[in-house]
Formats: C-alpha cells, structure tokens, sequence
C-alpha cells in the first residue's frame, strides 16, 4: 500500500487520504501506515498544483451534478458542503507539509487556523463556518427524515414544510431563500479562491499575448504588439521569448505542465509591460521561468495567485540580485501572496515566533529538514527586508538593522539546534562545581557593528569556558576541549553547507587567534591572553566592531570587560596612528578594484573603509580617556560619541557620518543589482572630498 501511494498515486486520492484515519483492529499499525504516507498527502514544498486537480475534481462532480440532475444537492451542488471542504484542504494540501497544524482532520479547525494565518479574511471563514454549521445541520435533517442516506432538497410539500419545521422556520419559502442565499455566498468565496471551472473559459479564443508566446503570430503583428506593450529592445524580447519556447527543457515538459507555462507567459508580458524597464524586466522573469520549468507547482503558484505576478515584476524591476534568489530557491515565491507581509520586515520578537512556528512540531533530530526550515526562513526574511528597501519603506540604516536581526535570529536557532544533537549524545558540558560551561558566539566585522548588508558573510569568532580536565556527562562523555570544538565545527556546517534549500551564510573565523592555525574554538582565558601579548594592532581595531550574538551570555559579559580593557590599553600615539596607516594601505593595494574613470566605494581613497579606519584608531586612542567609546560597536554611533566627548566637533560628525551613509546606500544598491561597489565618482564627489580631507587631518598630519 506504501507502495503504491509513493509511486502512482494519484491527486484525488491524496485529497482523500487527507481525511482518513484508523477506526477498527490494529489502531497502532494504522497510524504507522499513515504516518508513513503523510509525504505523499502533504508535500514539504508549497504545492499549488492541487488548485488545479481539485479544481477539476470540482468541474467533473458538477459535469456529473448536471448530468444527474442534482443541481439541489446540498453537499455536491453549487454552493454545497463540498465546496467548503475544498476550500479548507486546498491550504491543507498546499501547506500542511510546512505547517503541521493545518494536517487537522476537523474542518472546523483547519478554517479556524485559515484565519489565524491570515490565509483567508476572518470575515469569510465566520461566514464558511456558519454555512457550514447551517448545511451540516440541514444534512442532518434531511437524513432523518425517512432514515435515508440523501443530500437533496425535497420536493414533496409536506416533507418540505417537515423540513421546514425541524430547522425552526416558519414554513419552506422561508428556509429555501435561507439556503439559497448560503450557498451563493460559499459559491463567490469558492470561485474568489479556485476561479471559474477552466472547461467555462476553454472555449475561448487565445489572447494576443497567448498567441504571440505560442508564435502564432507573424513576425512583423508579434514586433508591432511588443512596441505597443512598450517594449524598447521587441526584437531581443521576441528572441527571448523563442529561445524559452523552442527550448528543450521546455519541449521535454508533459502536456500539464507545458499547458501551465502557457498561461503563466502571457502574464509575465503583461506585468512587465507596467513596469518601467520592460525588456529588463521580461528578461529577468523569462530567466526566472526558466528555472522553474519542471517544477510546475512554482509554475501554478503564479497562475493560480495574479496578484503576485505584478509583485514578481516590481521586484525584478528594481533588483537583478532578488530574481536570481528567487530562481535559485523558488519557494521564496509564496512571499509575493501577500504585500502587506512582502513590504513589511518583521523585527526580532516576530522573527523568533515565526521561525519557533517554522520549527515547530518537527523531530529536533531530523537535521536535514531543520537545515532546510532554517534556510527558507532566512531567504523568505531577507526578501521581505530587499522589498521594503526597494520601495523605500524603510531607510538604510534599518535595513541593516533588520539584516543583523534576522542573522542574529538564525545564528540563535542554529546554535540551539547543534547543541541539543551534540548533547543527545555526549552530554552537557559540566564543571567541577556541577555549573554547565559555557559556550559564546563573538560577531565582527559587519555583523559585529550591526551593519550587514546583501550577501554579507559573518566574521565569528567562538569562546569557552571549559575545563582542561573537564568532561561531558553523557553515556558517551568527552573533553570539554573535544565538545566544544566539535559544537564549532557543526553550527559552522549548519550555517554554510549547500542544501535543496541552499546556505544560510558563509561563515570566516579567521579573525580567531593565531587566524587559521590558530584553535576553532578558544577559551576565553586564551583569548585574553592572546588580545594582551600578541594581538597586532589590526586585531584590536577587529575588536572595535566585536560583540557577543549567540550562546552563554554571562560568557558574553566576561568577553565585553576584556574587550573594554583592551581598547582602553594606553598606547604610543605615533605608533599607533603608523600602524594603522599601514594597514590601510596594504588592505587597499591588495583589495582596491581599479578601473579607469571609476571609484571603489570601500577601498578607494575616500571610501568607506577610510572612514572605519579612522574611527577605529580614535577608539584605540582616546578609550582609555573616554571609556564610553567601547560602548558602541557601529560606526555612527561610535562617531556621535567622538563629538560627545569633544573630540570631533559636530560639523565633523555630520559630514563624515552623512558620506558614511550615502557611500553605503550606493553599496547596497549595486548589490542588489549584483553589481560591485565600482561607480563613476561624481555623485560622490563632496563625499570623497570629506573623507580625504578627515584622513589627512586625523592620519597624516603631524599636528598633535
């Protein structure tokens, strides 16, 4: 039976194996076997092909209905009770593989949660579960009447006026408006969520669109449509078009889903149409379609959902970087459903529940899944953050913020996840006054000063608290050393290695003491020592940026108070200020793209990494004086207190702080256009002048 379910079942049946469950002899044994084909009723991705095979389900019970002459059958007519059972496992077999809730058996329920996941209005399923409520009960009735097995209305008057009666109205008429007014209002929500049946439009003449895709039209009509759609490049556009259609990935698809690209093309024409660039656009989306050939429940999720086409275009539109995610890892298009979620990044509270809702419910020791759970979350958080950039929701500076909250988030997760498997087997980490070790996770560089970007890796650097001697305390114990290198090296694997559903982050510990000869995971009393007698200066310019994300936070306060002692270290002005002038320099022949008429953003002179030099040998210098300079990890900050402690005056601060920003906005631009931070330096001019002007001021000038 496994068998057979895994390999040829069918759509209608998964549709009714979504109500079954054991009533009678072995109840353990058939709850194995369900639970052994819950992959084939609910699919781990977001499966919108089941619109279509309900759908005809539904045309095939009213092809029958008519046929039957049962047109008032309260449970298969129009309106009926089956259509809101449709409309309650259409969500559940598209989503009930990510969301455990919805594989509920009670319809009641699963419309319940509907609307708690804002996947319908409140005000439609008061109304679906009122009707049904009211159809069930009139089923009821009808059933007791004579104790037979019917669905239909009577038409006899004395078993309506019966009928009548048992459902407290005053006579038939009554009742019958009642029921008509129920079942036309389940009929609009039940046509609002699957459309009209397609054998009411197949008749239909095709489009122009549909025509032009299908080369149906001559060369000469198909270039004239294009222009007047707007399109500038309607040769290339043709061209791409007929490179989708005669392609062999497309050519080898089945008559489904070929038939599903059919009409998702015409779509994509359109949308990009309304755009302002619509060969980019239809370029971008035709690529993006191409991925998504043979997985044509992606396919139907933009057929069945036009909303979300228009979202898809203004994406692509403004972002080369967020069509190539999408393409990659398509689930990411069930983020376009809603624009108010789209537009509207959630902040850390809202991040943890929705992943804690993501991961719910799941075995914590399916890695795997975990992994590939962890990865959708992320990429689906970080389009909303692209989309709400992109329309200018939200500024630059919370765009960041929002990008190092959700890798905050994720780091967490991940981190809980590994050390709950490591300790399923070796057990925790205890010392010798029974206190678990602690275990610390330190972001630098960008993520350290709460300024990720697009793509942006994590610089980390790992610390303990074990002991030398210490050992776990598991059936299978190891040394705390063993433990915690081996907790370093799984969230590392957790958070880079290449699943289905892609990477997380790339993760550089170089930055670790000794680099990379240097331990995976340092104690903390190593680290100290290290960041006291052997630290270069560059590793304690690092250590401006540095601050604990993730593990024991009382671990995390010990690693502030060294971080605070090391900057506040007196040290020979001169000397320092050379240091990091020749770091500068070495970091900028070794780093700098040059191309002739055009600037590096970060590592040209007047770029951005100036500026975080700068700021950098300030609170080398000046900490010690000002320990309030420790205090803040990110650059803006750290340059508003610079003016608070009279170092900088106000106007410095403006002026560096606003070509900061400008020269990361433009940065963030280009990556998400996938483009480097390489651009014609004119609109930067006065930013680079400014720039130059501070680093000769506070770097080269031999004026105390």
């Amino acid at each position: 039976m496994e068998n057979y379910y895994l390999t040829h079942g069918r759509e209608w049946e998964r549709y009714a194996m979504n109500k079954a469950r054991p009533v009678a002899g072995d109840i353990a044994a058939g709850e194995d076997l369900l639970e052994d084909l819950r992959p084939f009723v609910y699919r781990r991705y977001l499966d919108y092909s089941v619109y279509e095979s309900l759908r005809e389900m539904k045309a095939m019970i009213e092809r029958e209905t008519v046929r039957k002459g049962l047109q008032d059958n309260i449970k298969l007519g129009r309106g009926g009770i089956r259509e809101i059972e449709f409309m309650a496992q259409v969500y559940q077999l598209i989503r009930g593989g990510q969301d455990i809730d919805l594989q509920d058996r009670s319809l009641r329920r699963v419309l319940a949660l509907l609307a708690e996941r804002e996947l319908l209005p409140n005000e439609a399923v008061a109304e679906l579960d009122d009707a049904y409520v009211f159809l069930r009960r009139l089923e009821n009735r009808l059933q007791a009447y004579a104790d037979q097995q019917t669905h239909d209305l009577p038409s006899d008057a004395e078993k309506q006026a019966a009928i009548a009666l048992a459902m407290g109205k005053a006579d038939w008429p009554e009742l019958a408006e009642e029921i008509q007014q129920i079942r036309e209002a389940v009929n609009q929500h039940f046509n609002r969520i699957f459309g009209q049946p397609e054998d009411d439009i197949s008749e239909e003449e095709p489009s122009h669109l549909q025509r032009l895709w299908r080369g149906l039209l001559e060369d000469n009509q198909a270039l004239h449509l294009l222009q007047d759609l707007g399109f500038e490049e309607a040769e290339e556009a043709l061209t791409l078009l007929g490179r989708m259609r005669e392609s062999p990935r497309f050519q080898n698809q089945g008559e489904s889903a070929q038939r599903r690209v059919d009409e998702c093309v015409p779509m994509l024409i359109e949308a990009a149409s309304q755009t302002d660039s619509p060969d980019v656009v239809l370029a971008r989306m035709l690529k993006l379609l191409q991925a998504l050939v043979g997985r044509t429940t992606y396919v139907a999720l933009l057929v069945e959902n036009p909303t979300a086409v228009p979202q898809l275009a203004k994406l692509c539109a403004a972002s080369s970087w967020i069509a190539e995610q999408i393409a990659q890892q398509p689930m990411l298009l069930d983020s376009l459903l809603d624009p108010r979620i789209l537009f509207s990044p959630p902040r850390r509270n809202d991040l943890e529940q929705e992943l804690q809702q993501d991961l719910r419910n799941h075995d914590a020791q399916d890695l795997e899944w975990l992994m590939d759970a962890v990865r959708r979350f992320k990429q689906s958080a970080v389009l909303r953050v692209a989309a709400a950039d992109i329309s200018d929701a939200v500024p630059l500076m919370v765009v960041s913020d929002h990008l190092t909250e959700i890798a905050e988030v994720v780091l967490q997760q991940a981190l809980q996840i590994t050390a709950l498997q490591l300790q399923g087997k070796h057990g925790r980490p205890l010392r010798a006054d029974a206190s678990e070790a602690g275990f610390a996770v330190i972001a630098y560089g960008k993520f350290g000063g709460i300024e990720l970007g697009y793509g942006s890796d994590l610089d980390l650097v790992f610390l303990h608290n074990g002991e030398t001697n210490g050992m776990t305390d598991g059936e299978r114990p190891i040394s705390h050393e063993v433990y915690f290198n081996r907790l370093g090296q799984r969230l590392i694997h957790f958070l880079s290695a290449f699943t289905p559903a892609g990477r997380v982050y790339e993760v550089d510990m170089r930055l670790r003491p000794n680099g990379e000869s240097g331990l995976l995971v340092a104690a903390l009393s190593s680290f100290a020592t290290y960041q006291r007698e052997k630290a270069w200066t560059w590793e304690h310019q690092a250590l401006v940026r540095a601050r604990w994300v993730a593990g024991s936070k009382g671990l995390g306060e010990q690693f502030s108070l060294i971080r605070q002692e090391i900057l506040s270290t007196e040290r020979d002005h001169k000397a320092l200020c050379q240091s990091v002038v020749d770091m500068r320099e070495k970091m900028r022949t070794n780093l700098e793209k040059k191309e002739a008429g055009l600037f590096d953003l970060k590592q040209g002179h007047g770029g951005i990494t100036d500026i975080e030099f700068i700021v950098q040998y300030f609170v080398l210098r000046y900490t010690r004086e000002y320990p309030q300079l420790a205090e803040f990890t990110d650059n803006i900050r750290i340059m508003e207190a610079l003016a608070d402690c009279g170092l900088w005056t106000k106007s410095q601060v403006d002026t560096l702080c606003d070509a900061y920003r400008h020269l990361r906005s433009a940065i963030h631009r280009q990556a998400l256009q996938s483009m480097p931070a390489v651009l014609d330096a004119t609109p930067f001019a006065q930013d680079i002048e400014s720039v130059q002007a501070a680093w000769q001021r506070h770097m080269l000038s031999t004026d105390e």
